[in-house]
């Protein structure tokens, strides 16, 4: 392996550990046990769960393709799973809000466990329900345990900014360390035990059925709406005029779609642009660091949430601003470097420069999941909670199912374009946001002021 990868990978990880160590107490939260308890059995739990999904992801692709499927074949995979967790999903995790959050999290673990048996099946049409399963357990993923979460942290008196502690260390863990471990372990199964690509599925069903177990002993039902005189039909309604009605949840909905929807066609282009030319790349390592890179973003961002100023709506705008640049790369390279005509060989000289770029982009992901996460807890009503995050994600699903389908017909670098202008327009809708707030909260203080003067009685002389 070049030493140009563990330079990148040794200098990332130097700065997380710089950035972790070199927090004061200035940085740093004092919460009661009480709290402390609560947040490590949820960080158990929501890394158990990430675990469970890390160790698939790398090896869907391949495993497909060793049963004998063509590309065509397994895209249409993919796109029935984005398209499940687009109709089903939204369905499932609907019913959270009135059935349940705890009960719609063991859902989301006994959908992946049965997701993760279909794998022993060549059978195109087992795969296909595998992967239905997998869209269902994707929406539960992400949003009926941050609903639970929410719910029960108020629900048992907690400080609001407390939240904030939760969510980065559960990006740093869920969505950096353990991925990365996830992918080295992966990697041991296939690899070095020769077990093959199935067994990083039943590695993940037992992570699943072990947070499953810990869910069920140690956690309380909370919900949204539980309501009987509310069906399904009147939620969604509900949901959607509240999304209508309220501009700042309109607003979080599609930064959060522009947002994730460049991220996940991003996963679908870094291997491309890095070997245009069928360049050996060693794909495990860069996941790796680019995991690192997020666990990065997630430590900065925890740091950042620790303090009133600035407000996560203001470096939000920030943050979309680099990672939109950072997708520009590709297109710049194109100008500036010429491309190499060679084909297999290490690396490219634009490669190592895009290489950058992405890493940066990866930062910028570990600060948008524990920031949106903030925003959403602060903006969505509580009773309708999971379902408007579920309708979330309608336009993300649709919006990834058309890039898939179109992944061969337009240049990689049309796709970085439209990924970059995706985010700067959400850097934009970052700042109509910001701006709102502050709106609603000078409204808010001025109510408050004229009922003080109202309610003060009048000196008689």
């Amino acid at each position: 392996m070049e030493l140009f990868y563990y330079m990148v990978f040794g200098f990332l990880g130097a700065v997380v550990a710089a950035v972790e160590l070199s927090k004061s107490n200035k940085d740093r939260i004092n919460t009661p046990q009480a709290f402390n308890s609560f947040k490590n059995n949820y960080l158990l739990v929501y890394s158990l769960m990430m675990a469970g999904d890390w160790l698939q992801g790398p090896y869907v692709y391949y495993l497909y393709s060793q049963y004998g499927y063509g590309k065509g074949e397994i895209g249409q995979l993919f796109i029935a799973g984005f398209g499940s967790s687009m109709l089903f999903g939204t369905i499932v995790g609907s019913l959270a809000d009135k059935q349940g959050r705890k009960r719609a999290c063991v859902t989301y673990c006994i959908t992946y466990i049965l997701s993760c048996i279909t794998k022993h099946s060549p059978q195109y049409k087992v795969l296909m329900l595998g992967r239905v399963l997998g869209g269902i357990a994707t929406s539960l993923l992400f949003s009926a345990f941050e609903s639970w979460l929410v719910a029960e942290h108020f629900k048992r008196g907690f400080d609001q900014q407390w939240l904030s502690l939760t969510f980065s260390k559960a990006i740093f863990l869920g969505n950096g360390l353990v991925a990365i471990l996830a992918g080295l372990f992966g990697n041991l199964l296939v690899d070095s035990m020769n077990l093959g690509p199935v067994a990083p599925f039943d590695a993940a069903a037992c992570f699943l059925a072990i947070g499953m177990a810990i869910i069920l002993s140690s956690w309380t039902e909370n919900y949204g709406d539980p309501s009987e005189s509310k069906d399904l039909l009147t939620q969604f309604k509900g949901a959607a005029v509240a999304i209508a009605s309220d501009e700042k949840i309109a607003l979080l909905g599609a930064i959060q779609s522009l947002f994730e929807g460049s991220m996940y066609t991003f996963v679908f282009l870094w291997t491309p642009a890095l070997s245009p030319n069928e360049e050996e790349i060693p794909h495990g390592f860069i996941f790796a660091t680019f995991m690192l890179a997020s666990m990065l973003g997630s430590s900065i961002a925890s740091r950042l949430m620790t303090h009133s100023s600035p407000k996560v709506e203001s470096y939000m705008q920030i943050v979309f601003v680099v990672s939109a640049a950072s997708l520009l790369l590709p297109i710049v390279t194109t100008f500036f470097v010429a491309p190499s005509k060679v084909k297999g060989g290490s690396i490219s000289f634009s490669g190592c420069i895009q290489l950058l770029g992405f890493c940066t982009f990866e930062a910028c992901v570990g600060i948008f999941w524990p920031s949106i996460m903030k925003m959403r807890s602060q903006y969505i009503p509580e009773e309708a909670r999971s379902t408007i995050m579920n309708f979330f994600r309608i336009p993300l699903n649709i919006f990834v199912c058309i890039v898939l389908y179109n992944v061969n017909a337009f240049p990689i670098t049309v796709m970085f374009g439209m990924c970059s202008i995706f985010l700067f327009v959400a850097s934009i809708l970052q700042r109509r946001l910001l701006v709102i707030a502050d709106k609603s909260k000078s409204e808010d203080r001025a109510a408050m002021k004229e009922r003080d003067t109202e309610a003060e009685p009048l000196n008689v002389a």
